[in-house]
């Protein structure tokens, strides 16, 4: 008992330094930021990855030449840049097409789409037809209505008949199925996770125990069916009928749109909720390539010009920390297991 004691005094000891801690940490960012007020908190990052590639692939050379061969070899390399820049300055117009690359990392809510909508706005700035967009997408779908503007904000790129590519290295289910079926193109690893074209919605009711324990419950609505399935009052027959309507509603609305995009489907075959990975995907046409998003842009680098674009947007600390521990908590659960609210692209 006086371990446990000396313990618990120890563990509150530690607790209490690390919140002071933290809380020193949130007022040294905060005086910063309001040192310095000039500072951007929303801009746009754009880095050319055909640089990035030369990098990495002369970084490699060095190391496996003696060090006076590597240095030689580094000037030489340095040399040839700055004339290719000079040539550049006096010719700008190179005569390369362009690969735009943005990611997509989707949540439940898919809160990338704010970060993807100025990104796609970016882009369509200074983007031609011959040029060409890819989406490196990862996300097991959610919400109907977040993962509906993420497609539309994809839809824009083909509007003006630009291409766009959608590149899926891990997943790209049901809602994220949506936005990739957008794309004039479609790569997906082997095994990346892809389909999962269905609705679903699920909650507790916890009307039996409320009536057990002697505690009402009230609501007042003004319409029919302005609240069909509740969690504390008594569901009927009636109010299950209609928001099995409505799923399947949004279930023929998901179809539509699929097979609007991709015609080439057999869509009652696809659209049973099921998911396929990429090797059985490409059978089933849900995809047009066995491919990875790494070896399409180290293959296309050799004949266009490869610029990521990325959107950064500074969030408080209190918001990063609060993030870090939901996107702890998601990881822990399989999508095919989310118990989100009604309804869902899951």
């Amino acid at each position: 008992m006086e371990f446990l004691s000396e313990y618990g005094m120890f563990l509150a000891k530690a607790v209490t330094i690390l919140a002071v801690v933290l809380a020193a940490t949130a007022g040294v960012v905060a005086l910063s930021s309001r040192g310095a007020p000039g500072r951007a908190k929303e801009h746009l990052e754009v880095k050319s990855l055909n640089d990035k590639y030369r990098e990495t692939a002369q970084a490699l050379r060095s190391a496996m030449l003696p060090p006076p061969l590597a240095k030689r070899a580094a000037k030489e390399e340095k040399k040839r840049l700055k004339a290719e820049a000079k040539q550049l300055k006096h010719q700008p117009e190179t005569g390369r097409h362009r690969l735009f690359v943005l990611d997509f990392h989707g949540d439940i809510r898919a809160s990338a789409v704010n970060a993807l909508r100025e990104e796609i706005s970016a882009v369509l700035a200074v983007a031609t037809a011959e040029d060409e967009v890819l989406v490196r997408l990862e996300s097991a779908g959610g919400m109907v209505h977040a993962y509906g503007l993420a497609a539309s904000q994809l839809q824009r790129i083909r509007q003006r008949n630009i291409p766009l590519t959608i590149a899926v290295d891990k997943v790209a289910a049901s809602g994220g199925y949506m936005m990739a079926c957008v794309a004039t193109r479609i790569l997906a690893a082997p095994f990346a996770v892809l389909g999962s074209i269905g609705v679903i919605t699920q909650l507790p009711n916890f009307h039996r125990l409320l009536k057990k324990n002697n505690i009402d419950f009230e609501q007042i609505t003004a319409g029919d069916f302005k609240r069909t399935l509740t969690l504390f009052g008594e569901n009927t027959e009636v109010a299950r009928q209609k928001l099995r309507d409505e799923v399947e509603d949004v279930h023929a609305l998901f179809k539509a749109y699929v097979i609007e995009n991709r015609p080439q489907l057999d869509i009652e075959r696809v659209a049973t909720g099921e998911h396929w990975h990429g090797i059985r995907a490409l059978d089933l046409k849900l995809i047009d390539e066995l491919r990875t998003s790494d070896d399409y842009l180290m293959n296309a680098s050799g004949e266009r010009d490869l610029f990521e674009v990325r959107f950064v947007a500074k969030k408080p600390l209190l918001t990063r920390l609060l993030a870090a521990g939901t996107q702890l908590r998601q990881s822990s659960t399989r999508f095919w297991q989310s118990d989100q609210e009604p309804p869902s692209l899951m």
